[in-house]
C-alpha cells in the first residue's frame, strides 16, 4: 500500500475529519469501516485523524482510531508535530498516556527541535509534561523477566513486574508514598524480591545513562527507586518483616518545627550515591543537596 499523500482525501475521509472535529465517535466508527477510508490519511497540512483527535482532546476518538491501526508516530505534519505533541498541547493527561501506551516516541522533535514534553511545557500543560517524563513502558521492564544471554533464570521474576511497574510509574516521589506502595504489595514485602527489584532498577538506570539518547532524569529516578527499595530491605531485615518502623522514621519531624530530618537525610544520601557523576543532572542535584532545604 502506498504511503498517504497530503491532501489527497476521499469524500469519506474528508467527512471523517469533520466528524472527528465534532466529536462524533459513532459516526467515525461507521466511516472507518468504509473501504475507501484510510485511518492514516493526511489533510493538506499533513495532519492525520489521530493528530486531529488528540489536539481536540477526544479520548474516545483517539482510542477508536488506535484500535483501527492509527500510526501514533506519523511524522508527516508540515511542522513535524506528532500525535503525542498534540496530546500534550491539549492538556489531556489520559490521551497523553494513551499515546505513550501505543508506542509514541518521546524524543521525536518538531521543525524547531522541540519534543512533546517541551511543547507541553511551553503552553503550561505541566501535568502532561510529568506524564511524558515519567513514562516507562511495561514491555521495557518485562525484558528483565526473560533469561538473557547465558542466564539460566530472569533477573526479575515475572510476578514482580506488575507491582514494580506501578512504583516506577508513580509521579509522587515522596519516600513515604513510595514505601507505602511497597507495603501495599505483598509480593514486594520480601527480602529476596526487594533485592532483585533493586538490582533491576540499577541496571535500568545504567542503561538510561549509556544509551545513545541519554535520559538523565529517568536514570536518576530509577536510582532513587533502587535506594528506596534497599532501604525497605534493610528495615525488613531488622524489624521482623514490617515496614512500619521505616514509615514512622520518615514521618517523624524535628521537635522544634516538625521538619522531617530523616527524609532529608535519606534523599541526600540517594543523590550522593548516584554513580554517574559525569551527568549534568547529577552536578545540579549535588549542588542542591549541599544546600539547606526549603519546604
Amino acid at each position: 500500500m502506498t504511503a498517504p499523500q497530503k491532501g489527497q482525501l476521499s469524500a469519506d475521509e474528508k467527512e471523517l475529519l469533520q466528524v472527528i472535529a465534532a466529536g462524533n465517535v459513532q459516526e467515525a466508527s461507521r466511516l472507518l469501516d468504509c473501504k475507501d477510508v484510510r485511518v492514516n490519511c493526511l489533510d493538506e497540512y499533513g495532519m492525520s485523524p489521530l493528530m486531529h483527535a488528540a489536539y481536540k482532546g477526544e479520548a474516545d476518538m483517539c482510542r477508536l482510531l488506535l484500535q483501527h491501526g492509527a500510526n501514533v508516530n506519523c511524522d508527516q505534519h508540515e511542522h513535524g508535530y506528532t500525535a503525542l505533541m498534540f496530546a500534550g498541547l491539549s492538556g489531556k493527561t489520559d490521551i497523553t498516556w494513551m499515546m505513550l501506551d501505543a508506542g509514541a516516541e518521546t524524543d521525536a522533535v518538531n521543525s524547531v527541535g522541540r519534543t512533546a514534553a517541551q511543547m507541553a511545557a511551553f503552553v503550561g500543560q505541566h501535568d502532561c509534561v510529568t506524564v511524558i517524563n515519567n513514562f516507562f513502558s511495561r514491555a521495557r521492564l518485562e525484558y528483565y523477566t526473560q533469561p538473557q544471554g547465558q542466564d539460566s533464570e530472569p533477573k526479575l521474576p515475572p510476578k514482580l513486574a506488575g507491582p514494580l511497574h506501578r512504583i516506577i510509574m508513580t509521579t509522587n516521589l515522596n519516600p513515604v508514598k513510595m514505601v507505602m506502595l511497597v507495603k501495599e504489595s505483598p509480593l514486594l514485602v520480601d527480602v529476596g524480591a526487594l533485592e532483585k527489584c533493586s538490582r533491576v532498577m540499577e541496571l535500568i538506570s545504567e542503561q538510561c545513562v549509556k544509551q545513545q539518547d541519554m535520559n538523565e532524569v529517568l536514570a536518576m529516578k530509577m536510582h532513587y527507586i533502587s535506594c528506596v527499595l534497599r532501604k525497605c530491605l534493610a528495615f525488613l531485615r531488622d524489624s521482623d518483616d514490617s515496614l512500619d518502623h521505616l514509615l514512622q522514621s520518615l514521618l517523624n519531624g524535628r521537635d522544634s518545627d516538625g521538619f522531617p530530618q530523616y527524609q532529608e537525610k535519606f534523599i541526600r544520601e540517594c543523590i550522593r550515591k548516584f554513580p554517574y557523576c559525569e551527568a549534568t543532572l547529577y552536578c545540579s542535584s549535588w549542588s542542591a543537596a549541599s544546600r539547606p532545604w526549603r519546604w
